[in-house]
């Protein structure tokens, strides 16, 4: 069984911070940074993202080169796609990845989610976006947010602010998603799918953060890329 994450008494901490004069976001993000307990294996863990990250940016550099070419090519600027997601303590920063949707397609998928905007992605995906999807190529300019320190490799997945604004509102518990750095994959990713609940993408998510260990780290890579290789071979690919 997991081991609870340690936290500060939320009514009191949240009661305190309201003082200041706090949102509830700024109030969450602050116990967030309170409840963060550094494990040793954290230092590791950080080591191993750096390695592993590194080692896959320079080798899948050159696909990722060819694709964004294509896109140029196909569907025109930008290549990268960049969008707002929120990171460990409430930290907003900026995540990358190679742009498969077409011009201004996050405008229309924005407040969309589950089965809906699964379908309505399906239709912006450009002829590009089809393959590095396929492939989960698409994904890789985020190791260099790995790099940066705005990621790790296996973590909760970040949320755009928005949807976290809300999410907090509804999700008393969804504040300690913000305890570690968010991830390139994660426990949730390896279990269930985007249609699932927010509440139960949330439970695989706190039970990673309270088991996280080298073992665990190295578990979720390996279920992630055996699902990738399960995914492209089905033509699927989400």
């Amino acid at each position: 069984m997991s081991a609870p994450i340690h936290t500060p008494a939320r009514s009191e901490t949240v009661a305190s911070e309201s003082d200041r004069g706090l949102s509830l976001t700024e109030q969450y993000s602050v116990m967030a940074s309170e409840a963060f307990a550094p494990r040793r294996g954290d230092i590791a863990l950080r080591g191993l993202d750096l390695i592993i990250a590194g080692a896959a940016l320079l080798l899948l550099s050159p696909l990722l080169g060819l694709l964004a070419l294509a896109t140029l090519l196909t569907s025109g600027t930008p290549v990268l796609y960049r969008g707002e997601r929120v990171g460990r303590a409430g930290r907003v920063f900026t995540m990358y990845k190679l742009r498969t949707l077409r011009p201004g397609a996050e405008a229309r998928l924005g407040n969309l989610y589950g089965e809906e905007l699964s379908r309505r992605t399906e239709q912006e995906v450009t002829l590009v976006g089809k393959a590095a999807r396929l492939t989960h190529i698409d994904e890789v300019p985020q190791l260099y947010n790995v790099l940066r320190g705005d990621m790790s490799m296996v973590g909760p997945r970040p949320v755009r602010p928005a949807f976290f604004y809300r999410l907090v509102e509804e999700v008393p518990q969804y504040w300690q998603r913000l305890v570690v750095r968010p991830g390139v994959t994660g426990f949730a990713q390896t279990r269930i799918t985007r249609e699932d609940s927010w509440e139960d993408k949330l439970i695989h998510d706190l039970e990673y953060i309270a088991d996280r260990s080298i073992r665990l780290y190295l578990r979720v890579l390996g279920a992630t890329m055996a699902r990738i290789i399960r995914l492209t071979l089905s033509g699927r690919n989400r």
